[in-house]
């Protein structure tokens, strides 16, 4: 594509308090290591541009990291004067040599008035803004850069729901406004921002810049969609590859038991009935702690797609997804061979019972039923209609449809927590998931429950993986899609012009 004629470069400059974060949100808003990280003030000495995004027409995003406002007041005393000859004798010769952070902070506000479109003002949001009192002397130093100013919340801690985070920019908006043309506040925390918060923000920059550049702020902006949509239905793709192999993941148990199994198999069924429980038998559990590991595997592999995917570093935990009731589905075929020991035992309606036992305790219902009708048959005779009427061939332990459901549930958590997680945070880290994720997750996905457990059963069927991945893809795009509109209503302008 040929650069376009109004092409054009903005200049945003990142401007704060001393050791409020601007750095750290540097790092998360570029993907990249930049610049020098610390629990300690004035990290960063001199101004310094980043390109945050580029078009193939020619526009260019700068980002500009400033050293933070230390004395705020004494600054603001200083710039005022920097007309004049002292002030000029002050702030080339004394500050530089006497005071080098605060001889920083007067250059780096002077590059700002000159090379900024916009400021970005980044404060604490954990402080109420009438009682810091350094905020009203900064304001007054913006005043007399005299750039349009958009206010960053950072430091608001978890994400949130979004009636609070409105509260709190309602607030800084109001105190904004006592010192330059009233303009929003939004919440981007370094930390735990969204890639579509990011996006409110370019929305309201543009708000800002001149007329002149108004149509590269737009191509910048459409870019930045594209490149995060981009990495959205990557995301997508990733986590259904990863839903789609447990779903159709299963262990196939080994048949025949020994006399001492079967004494084994009589005695768990009897003690786990007094528990009203199933303890399963070694083959079942062999087969579960196969799953399990297949699981492990994949979910540490997915999570690994997400880090690098969003731009993170780090990988994922180590622990194996914790065993919870009602995960597994096993389908146990009756043994014939133990059911013909069974059937000189237990005769006429119990010979579902030795059916039953011989599968190891699984299906009692079932096998009761069944054993009504054909226990005059024996033992063996009971076992043979027992895996007819069952559809059991063979028997299998894969995930059940509860745990699956549960899996994807998951699977949107984890996207929600690596698409906030900030770079300038440092590797990834996982973390409590915010209660009112998981209420919203799980309301996206109530609708969806009868055709998921279409689409699980689906799974069953050897020949029918790519059915399962296109309808699973279709369900699961369409709930995180739903999930972030949920989250951050604007995000339905995004997909709406996707």
């Amino acid at each position: 594509m040929t650069r376009a004629t109004d092409a054009a470069t903005l200049s945003l400059s990142l401007v704060s308090h001393t050791n409020v974060g601007k750095t750290s949100l540097m790092r998360t808003l570029t993907r990249r290591d930049i610049g020098d990280v610390a629990d300690r003030p004035h990290v960063t000495e001199q101004a310094e541009a980043h390109t945050l995004l580029e078009t193939a027409e020619g526009d260019v995003l700068r980002l500009w990291d400033t050293p933070g406002f230390g004395d705020s007041v004494r600054l603001l005393r200083r710039l005022r004067m920097a007309g004049n000859p002292v002030g000029w004798l002050l702030t080339q010769v004394w500050d530089r040599f006497a005071d080098r952070p605060f001889f920083c902070s007067q250059q780096a506000m002077i590059n700002v008035r000159d090379e900024s479109d916009v400021v970005l003002y980044l404060v604490n949001a954990a402080e109420d803004p009438s009682s810091a009192t350094y905020v009203a002397a900064e304001l007054e130093i913006l005043a007399w850069i005299g750039k349009p100013v958009l206010l960053l919340l950072n430091q608001t801690g978890p994400a949130r729901a979004r009636e609070l985070e409105a509260e709190e920019e309602a607030l800084w908006s109001t105190h904004l406004a006592r010192f330059v043309p009233a303009r929003e506040s939004i919440a981007l925390d370094a930390f735990a921002r969204c890639w579509v918060q990011e996006d409110r923000m370019l929305a309201a920059v543009g708000a800002l810049v001149p007329e002149t550049k108004q149509p590269a702020l737009h191509r910048l902006r459409e870019t930045w969609r594209s490149q995060n949509l981009q990495v959205f239905e990557a995301s997508i793709k990733a986590i259904v590859s990863q839903v789609t192999a447990t779903a159709r993941d299963h262990e196939v148990l080994e048949e025949g038991a020994s006399a001492s199994g079967l004494v084994d198999k009589v005695g768990r069924w009897f003690a786990s009935s007094a528990r009203k429980g199933v303890k399963l038998d070694p083959a079942s559990e062999r087969g579960m702690d196969a799953l399990a590991k297949r699981l492990d595997q994949r979910l540490r592999e997915n999570m690994g797609q997400l880090i690098a995917l969003h731009g993170l570093s780090g990988r994922a935990g180590e622990e194996i997804p914790a065993r919870m009731g009602g995960a597994f589905d096993v389908r146990a075929r009756a043994d014939i061979s133990t059911s013909s020991v069974l059937g000189g035992i237990v005769t006429g309606a119990l010979g579902g019972l030795a059916a039953d036992l011989s599968a190891g305790g699984l299906t009692f219902g079932a096998g009761t039923l069944i054993g009504g009708i054909v226990g005059a048959l024996g033992g063996a005779g009971a076992a043979k209609a027992y895996n007819l009427a069952t559809g059991v061939e063979e028997g299998v332990v894969r995930w059940s449809p509860t745990f699956l459901l549960e899996r994807l549930a998951a699977a949107l958590l984890r996207y929600l927590a690596v698409a906030h997680y900030g770079r300038g945070r440092g590797d990834w880290v996982e973390g409590e998931y915010p209660a009112h994720w998981r209420d919203v997750v799980a309301n996206v996905l109530e609708p969806y429950r009868e055709e998921l457990d279409e689409i699980w059963k689906l799974a069953e069927d050897e020949t029918r993986g790519p059915d399962v991945s296109a309808r699973l893809e279709s369900v699961l795009r369409s709930a995180a899609r739903e999930t972030l509109v949920c989250l951050y209503p604007q995000a339905a302008g995004i997909f709406e012009r996707q």
